[in-house]
């Protein structure tokens, strides 16, 4: 491409999920509602844990701040979709673009961090229970949820700081509902194969090391398990990990499945509707996971309900 015909775009065109005016409304009120369950449903899960002294234990620590994590993963992107059908105007500027992408990833690293976090506490919980108090203190709980925040700050800035130095076309139409990074290098004029070498490094750092270390610790989670000798003991021992693990798999089953689409499919398409399954819908589920399968959550949320005013 002749260089005259390169510069440093002011505003992207966001394509959405689909263009279709008669889908509009359908669209809207799907992100709607389950933006707003996603909110209040995240809200109440903290406000029931705050406001029961026996949930304040490291998971259910870590439990707020994973949901915490979610409305702000959900509120990087929902929005401004929102904003997008209900005004039809479906441009976001370059600044904004970036501040999105900078919420986005890290708030989903954080998400991603706060995983293993979870797992490690599982981990210690059954692996070494008579320890458990003396290792997972408040100051170590405290210490990891501090280094998670920082670690995502520092993926965020790195993602933020790759595509700022992206060269675009005179029109660049995203063919997604938000700013994602991948789709922005694509459609980057300018040679990519370096940052694409740097995205890939990135991601085996933030997301490689995260998925091998939960994989590490369900492996001795589960042998340890497998020792157990009675069939009530095995039962009692999976189900405090059994939340962790289908989220988990909600989480990276479904963001997997977003490249691996985008990859073999040659519809740019796909990887947006895929997406919608780990950046809204398992952040939607979380709380109800925990809620469904827990009888403390289920307890403290009926407390909380029957409060009167």
């Amino acid at each position: 491409m002749d260089p005259q015909n390169l510069t440093h775009v002011s505003k992207f065109l966001l394509l959405g999920l689909s263009e279709d005016p008669g889908l509009q409304p359908l669209l809207f009120g799907m992100f709607l509602s389950m933006y707003l369950v996603t909110v209040l449903g995240n809200l109440l899960f903290i406000l029931a844990i705050s406001s029961d002294l026996h949930l304040h234990t490291p998971m259910y620590f870590f439990l707020s701040n994973l949901s915490l994590a979610d409305i702000g993963f959900t509120s990087a992107t929902i929005p401004k979709v929102l904003m997008d059908i209900h005004t039809h105007h479906r441009i976001i500027s370059y600044v904004n673009c970036l501040l999105q992408l900078s919420f986005f990833s890290f708030f989903g690293c954080m998400d991603n961090l706060l995983l293993t976090v979870m797992a490690y506490d599982r981990y210690v919980a059954i692996c070494h229970p008579l320890h458990y108090p003396v290792i997972m203190n408040p100051n170590l709980c405290g210490l990891l949820v501090l280094v998670s925040f920082f670690l995502s700050l520092l993926e965020s800035q790195l993602h933020c700081l790759m595509v700022s130095q992206l060269t675009f076309c005179m029109k660049v139409e995203i063919p997604h509902f938000f700013c994602d990074p991948s789709q922005l290098i694509n459609l980057a004029c300018s040679d990519t194969i370096t940052k694409n070498i740097l995205v890939y490094f990135i991601g085996a750092i933030f997301a490689g090391a995260p998925v091998s270390a939960i994989l590490f610790s369900y492996t001795r989670i589960v042998s340890s398990i497998l020792r157990v000798p009675s069939l009530g003991g095995k039962y009692k021992a999976f189900s405090t990990c059994g939340s962790h693990l289908l989220i988990v798999c909600l989480f990276y089953g479904t963001g997997v499945g977003v490249y691996l689409s985008s990859a073999v499919s040659p519809s740019l398409r796909t990887g947006a509707r895929a997406s919608v399954m780990y950046s809204i819908v398992t952040p939607m589920l979380n709380p109800f996971i925990y809620s469904l399968r827990n009888r403390d959550i289920k307890r403290a949320m009926q407390r909380l309900l029957s409060r009167p005013a």
